[in-house]
């Protein structure tokens, strides 16, 4: 495949020019590496290297002024505004870097079009004047400082380009500007210079003026690279600036329009191919790449070109182990690197000046993977020692000193990460400076390991750099909260820049790099609208028919940008594969491009359409089953002579694999930090409330004053008990205040149903208040002894019945105590869970010899109190009283739970909870 450059180098050569003598001019510098290298296959002698330039730094050049940062034009045009406005009306920097933006975009268009910027501010002034309210007569205060912006445009435009001009620096519109008002300067002074500008399509004015000036002074050639197809056929986007060149310049009355080829007629393999999500596309890239290796070793002479770049790191993700030369042209971006989430969350840490953290925010910190190692000290792990410390007291805040405290060796990292910022700019700079320089020195312990995280080190180093330069130099950064917001705009303008051959191997690029460049396998991803092309965005102050009226770029020539990119890309390809997301999203792209549809509605290419969908394998959900072994076998023996729980016995029924892990494996549920006091907190509060205040009446009737006595206590046990489960965490408000006045008025209106039962005649006495018990179980078939333990939260005599009372805080309904068939009591957890708890302490209690038939067993619910004492009942007719007929058919199905329980043969296996 013969290139668009290589043809070019031709011509020039066939015509006797002197290539060491030329100076080229492109649009990217990237398509001046690809020039120099063809240039070696052109030439068949030893040459100087001719001058290669982008078309910015020819400008430059021209201009003698040196571009600069966006971030760095921000706090310059900010000097200029607080110069031309009152301080008291003046906005903060943080609410000025939100409209400046536009406006520099403004001033930068206006400029490289050549645009008269007196009338053009005047005329914008002038439409607000006559739009919005100069004929009130009594004007606000709001409105007229609104007219006042629009006044000053051309001031601060004025003040602001004097400024930067004073300074040998600007834009790029004012660069282009400034090139332009020397040019005549620039032409005396190279009078002997030749120029070639190569693949160029849209021109600002700037750029027009000075090829044409070039052109005219025979100090100049240029080079078009736009298809007969597309300039033929007058409503083609494709060649909408090239035919306005052509009728435009004067220099074309008299002088040929080189090139108009025919390459895009040529025979083409184009696929048009739809993918579910834009990792379905990155996944698709990858595949498709690896059968292109195996039909062509080589893929040096092709290129994936991302319409959407954030595709970048799915795409590296998804690439062929066999891809062994890969050229990058887009950076990684440096947010994406997990440096950067460190800093966001020490300025989400310190944006509030404060000197108590949220323990979230305590935890992000100290478990990331650059301070983690900060934290190992003589061995110990003090990270997870503070983790630990504040799960275990349930610390919701916690400050410096209480860090230091529990982390005493690592307290020079603490003072660095957790010490007050005290909104100054210099302190919070200078203390991310530090820690750069600290995760570094751990970093150069195994430097060979760590190059690539050095790398990332030293770019964030470079970059809170340049912060506390514009910091120093301007003074614009008033707190925190502007601090981050132009570390995250400088942030999102770096790049880590890949390295790699770049002229080797598979090329990897986004749209604008593709320029100039000829590819004969081209994958173009993310072809729907909203990106290819990205259609109707409009970021600016100036007005759509203001723009029209200026001849300035709308939406319609920025697409007819992306039109010549992608058509460009096709004229010499002969492989096409153009990949689009089937999946509308109205945030990143809809339906597929209009360019997919222009394709199908030309009669010249036979466009192959197909959907791919990703193959999607039939995963069938499998049980876990844990297989009895003799070693587990032995644990189970272990663990019926400790004594099987009613709790375990009812885990075991909801789900096997959760008692395995519970009870076998002895692993716990990891106890997090509970900012709201959790459901089992509240009931073991009031638990332990009521046991304390029943205990001294063991063994003894119960009166209404006996009762009547313990509502005073309420609050200072409750208080009591809190602090001993909730221990550090806050119950003086929010959520928390709430349900401790709940557990209050629990315990409350319990007493007051107690003193109910009494005055109405009722006999209680307390016999047993959280009894512990253990008792053995004789199953023949077993050879090893089993025992039941468990404690029963209160035992009493109700007028001569003795009851087996289970306290619940949550809602217990009557129907919920109930049995109705004693085959399923071990078997459906969620219908007799309950009956099965009351009934195993009844056994107990009874084995125990510590009740006498008959008994009642059952719940009281706290939020469900008006039901009082909810009795067990068997719905078969025998009522709610407990003898020994109803243990009888008890004790069958529970030695039937325990033999399936440790029988070798059944093994674990997990239930489908539903």
């Amino acid at each position: 495949m013969t290139t668009f450059i290589f043809e070019v180098l031709k011509e020039l050569k066939n015509n006797n020019e002197n290539l060491s003598e030329l100076t080229f001019v492109l649009p990217s510098k990237r398509a001046g590496l690809f020039l120099n290298h063809q240039l070696s296959q052109v030439v068949n002698k030893t040459i100087f290297a001719p001058q290669i330039l982008s078309v910015e730094e020819f400008v430059e050049e021209l201009s003698q002024l040196k571009s600069i940062s966006n971030t760095e034009l921000l706090f310059e045009f900010y000097n200029t505004y607080l110069q031309l406005t009152k301080k008291e009306s003046a906005d903060s920097f943080e609410t000025f870097s939100k409209w400046a933006q536009i406006l520099l975009q403004d001033f930068n268009e206006i400029d490289r079009y050549l645009i008269p910027h007196k009338n053009i501010f005047d005329y914008l002034s002038a439409i607000q004047d006559l739009k919005h309210w100069s004929v009130e007569k009594n004007q606000t205060e709001f409105v007229k400082n609104y007219l006042l912006f629009w006044n000053k445009l051309h001031a601060y435009y004025t003040h602001f380009t004097d400024s930067l001009l004073n300074k040998k620096i600007g834009y790029q519109g004012f660069i282009y500007r400034e090139a332009v008002d020397n040019l005549e300067a620039y032409i005396q002074n190279n009078a002997d210079k030749k120029h070639v500008f190569i693949g160029f399509n849209a021109l600002n004015t700037a750029e027009e003026t000075i090829i044409q000036e070039l052109l005219q002074n025979d100090l100049a050639k240029i080079y078009w690279d736009i298809d007969k197809v597309f300039m033929n056929n007058q409503k083609h986007d494709a060649a909408l600036f090239a035919r306005q060149h052509l009728k435009n310049w004067k220099y074309f009355k008299n002088n040929p329009f080189n090139w108009i080829t025919e390459n895009y007629s040529t025979d083409k393999n184009i696929s048009a191919i739809g993918i579910p999500k834009n990792i379905g596309q990155a996944k698709y890239i990858g595949s498709l790449l690896k059968k292109l290796q195996q039909d062509n070793d080589s893929l040096s002479n092709t290129a994936v070109v991302l319409g959407d770049e954030n595709l970048l790191i799915p795409v590296l993700n998804s690439l062929p182990e066999t891809i062994q030369a890969l050229n990058i042209t887009m950076g990684f971006p440096l947010k994406s690197i997990p440096l950067a989430s460190l800093f966001d969350h020490l300025f989400h840490l310190h944006k509030n000046n404060t000197n108590t953290f949220y323990f979230k925010d305590v935890i992000n910190i100290v478990s990331h993977q650059f301070i983690n190692p900060l934290f190992l000290f003589d061995g110990i792990d003090y990270a997870s020692k503070i983790i630990e410390t504040i799960d275990k007291n349930n610390l919701v805040y916690l400050d410096k000193h209480r860090l230091t405290k529990i982390a005493k060796p690592c307290s020079n990292i603490i003072e660095l990460l957790f010490s007050n910022w005290e909104n100054s700019m210099v302190l919070a700079l200078e203390n991310c400076s530090k820690l750069i320089l600290s995760i570094k020195s751990l970093l150069d312990n195994n430097k060979k390991s760590n190059l690539l995280t050095l790398e990332y080190v030293f770019r964030f180093n470079e970059l809170f750099n340049e912060l506390i330069r514009l910091n120093s130099e301007h003074e614009h950064i008033k707190d925190i909260s502007t601090l981050y917001s132009i570390y995250k705009e400088l942030l999102s303008s770096e790049t880590l820049d890949f390295q790699g051959e770049p002229l080797q191997g598979l090329q990897l690029m986004g749209m604008l790099e593709s320029r100039v460049l000829d590819f004969e396998t081209v994958i173009i991803s993310s072809v729907n609208e909203g990106i290819l092309p990205a259609g109707k965005s409009n970021n600016s102050f100036i007005p759509f028919d203001v723009k029209l009226e200026n001849n300035l770029p709308t939406y319609k020539e920025k697409d007819a940008v992306y039109t010549y990119h992608f058509y460009r890309l096709l004229q010499r390809a002969k492989n096409v594969y153009i990949l689009y997301n089937t999946e509308a999203d109205v945030l990143t792209g809809g339906e597929k491009s209009r360019f997919i549809t222009q394709l199908d509605l030309e009669p010249i290419h036979n466009i192959n359409h197909q959907i791919i969908t990703p193959q999607v394998p039939t995963i069938e959900t499998q049980l876990n089953v844990i297989t009895k072994t003799d070693s587990l076998q032995q644990q189970l023996v272990v663990l019926a002579n400790e004594g099987f729980s009613p709790s375990s016995l009812t885990n075991y029924i909801r789900n096997p694999i959760d008692f395995y892990y519970q009870k076998v494996l002895k692993i716990k549920e990891h106890n997090d930090v509970e900012e709201t006091v959790a459901a089992n907190t509240l009931g073991t509060v009031v638990h332990n409330t009521l046991e304390d205040f029943y205990k001294p009446f063991k063994g003894r009737l119960l009166t209404v004053d006996d009762v009547k006595s313990l509502k005073p206590k309420i609050q200072q046990t409750i208080t009591y008990h809190f602090k001993n489960e909730y221990k550090e965490g806050d119950i003086t408000k929010g959520k928390n205040l709430i349900i401790f006045e709940i557990a209050k008025r629990y315990v409350s209106n319990f007493l007051d149903l107690e003193i109910q039962d009494l005055k109405a005649g009722n006999t209680i006495k307390i016999i047993e208040v959280e009894a512990e018990n253990n008792v053995s179980i004789e199953i023949p078939e077993l050879h090893f002894p089993v025992n039941i333990k468990g404690k029963v939260d209160r035992i009493d005599e109700y007028n001569g019945i003795t009851r087996i009372i289970d306290y619940k805080t949550g809602s217990v309904l009557k129907g919920q105590v109930a049995v109705q068939d004693w085959e399923d009591i071990t078997t459906d957890y969620k219908k007799y869970s309950k009956p099965f708890q009351v009934l195993t302490y009844v056994y107990m209690l009874n084995k125990a010899n510590k009740i006498n038939f008959p008994v009642e067993a059952g719940i009281i619910s706290f939020k469900n109190l008006s039901s009082g004492f909810i009795k067990f009942n068997e719905k078969n007719g025998h009522g709610t009283l407990i003898n020994d007929d109803t243990l009888n058919a008890f004790e069958a199905q529970l030695k039937n739970l325990i033999l399936e329980i440790c029988n070798p043969k059944i093994d674990f296996v997990e239930k489908e909870i539903l």
